[in-house]
């Protein structure tokens, strides 16, 4: 059978770009928070709703990656979107009224979200760069990423804003007004119009996970479907991991960045508002942000072809230390610069650890192994958020202390800046510890300084 003439013409690849477009691109994440409370739940409930988000996400990460290379990837992306449409009808269905009835269903949804989340890390990646491997494609997979991440960034564009504009009652009242209505919506109503797009999403991504096709592997995935089966390749990939230093260089760096970047990201409202930034703008920053998955990517893709990894290494740590200096001004309109950087930084650790995880690591056990990069991404993600928490409960008694005159807003804003001041420091720490702990393991290594590492085990 002829080689592909292009890597867009491998079935494949053009289903992955599409099920990571409407797995991920969601409608309501523009109101995301605000959705939670409408509904009926409070802001304590959002954040416990979330935490078990993230635990669900950490427990079932590399257990979901080993069924994968059990399974084949193409049955846990099928079991994956289904979840996906289990977790968002119970939020287009549920009936108002009765905050408990609703809190269980929004913690079901947390749950089922985090193990289709898990499911997903690792499976999609794999069956895609498997597809190019067959073709004798390898190559191609920073262009695929390139691709992947910028028409993501324009469905997320149109997402945030088309999200946000169905939520307002008061722009749908308008729009069935001018299409010549005399009805009328609330916001009772008008807060499940994202639900209910994206449940069309889930139905697409089924569709896309239905028509993947995936060989039947060799010896090593012919283990059945037993616990001891998913337990072995467990182990063996972190075996492989822990003895294998430039791929754990790779996920240590990258753990380093995600989770400090992930953090920021979470609060950009609350940054947005203390650069003096009207809340009506929140929604339209936010499509500009996503705007830079445009060209980043196309800037990551030459980056990885031009320079080793250690380069990009230091051009990544460079960027993101020079940024959260920058955050810490917390400077009037001008502070959306550093934030931008933030955002940039996020699509190039994206790319480079897909890019070179992938390159180094056997088909076989290559879901398993991206499932444990996103469990430490998570595990360090949730350990950075609950940190935060009592980093901000100590600085809050500090400005109490200091100025105890401040209304509570006041108050509120001076202890975001104050621990945010706390981040560029934290990540020169944990850039300093990565550097010392993996040059000692790369010693006597050259993976890391080479500018391509092509050859497909």
């Amino acid at each position: 059978m002829p080689a592909a003439s292009s890597p867009f013409a491998i079935n494949n690849i053009r289903l992955f770009i599409a099920f990571r477009i409407f797995f991920n691109a969601r409608f309501y994440y523009p109101v995301f928070t605000i959705l939670f409370l409408d509904y009926g739940l409070s802001i304590e409930q959002f954040a416990l709703l979330n935490s078990v988000w993230a635990i669900t996400i950490v427990c079932a990460e590399v257990p979901s990656g080993a069924l994968a290379d059990i399974l084949g990837r193409k049955h846990l992306l099928v079991a994956t979107s289904l979840l996906m449409m289990a977790e968002i009808a119970l939020l287009a269905f549920v009936p108002l009224g009765n905050v408990e009835i609703i809190f269980w269903a929004f913690l079901l949804n947390r749950i089922l979200s985090g193990l289709a989340e898990a499911m997903a890390s690792g499976a999609d990646e794999a069956i895609a760069y498997d597809a190019l491997v067959d073709e004798g494609r390898a190559e191609d997979w920073p262009k695929v990423l390139s691709l992947q991440m910028r028409l993501q960034s324009i469905a997320f564009v149109i997402n945030m804003t088309v999200g946000a504009l169905i939520y307002d009652p008061g722009f749908v009242n308008k729009l069935l007004s001018w299409c010549g209505f005399a009805e009328t919506v609330d916001q009772q109503i008008t807060m499940r119009f994202p639900i209910y797009l994206t449940l069309v999403l889930a139905v697409l991504a089924s569709i896309s996970a239905l028509r993947m096709q995936e060989k039947k592997k060799d010896d090593h995935n012919d283990k059945g479907f037993n616990a001891l089966a998913a337990l072995r390749i467990t182990l063996d990939a972190g075996k492989w991991i822990a003895r294998t230093p430039f791929a754990l260089a790779i996920i240590l760096f990258a753990m380093c960045y995600d989770h400090i970047l992930r953090m920021i990201v979470t609060m950009t409202s609350q940054y947005f508002r203390l650069i003096q930034l009207p809340e009506a703008s929140f929604g339209l920053i936010g499509s500009a942000f996503a705007l830079i998955g445009l060209f980043a990517p196309k800037i990551a893709e030459q980056m990885a072809l031009k320079n080793s990894p250690t380069i990009n290494m230091y051009w990544l740590s460079g960027i993101i230390i020079l940024t959260l200096f920058g955050l810490t001004g917390f400077f009037p309109i001008w502070g959306l610069l550093p934030m931008g950087g933030i955002f940039i930084t996020m699509t190039l650790v994206s790319f480079f650890t897909s890019h070179y995880l992938n390159r180094i690591t056997a088909s076989y056990q290559r879901a398993t192994v991206l499932s444990f990069k996103g469990m430490a991404f998570n595990l360090a993600y949730g350990l950075i958020g609950f940190y935060f928490a009592l980093l901000l409960t100590y600085q809050r008694g500090m400005v109490t202390t200091e100025h105890p005159d401040l209304s509570q807003p006041a108050i509120e804003g001076l202890t975001f800046q104050a621990a945010i001041g706390w981040f560029p420091w934290y990540a020169i720490a944990c850039l300093v510890v990565a550097i010392i702990y993996c040059g000692y393991r790369l010693r006597g290594s050259d993976q890391h300084k080479r500018k391509d590492h092509l050859t497909e085990k």
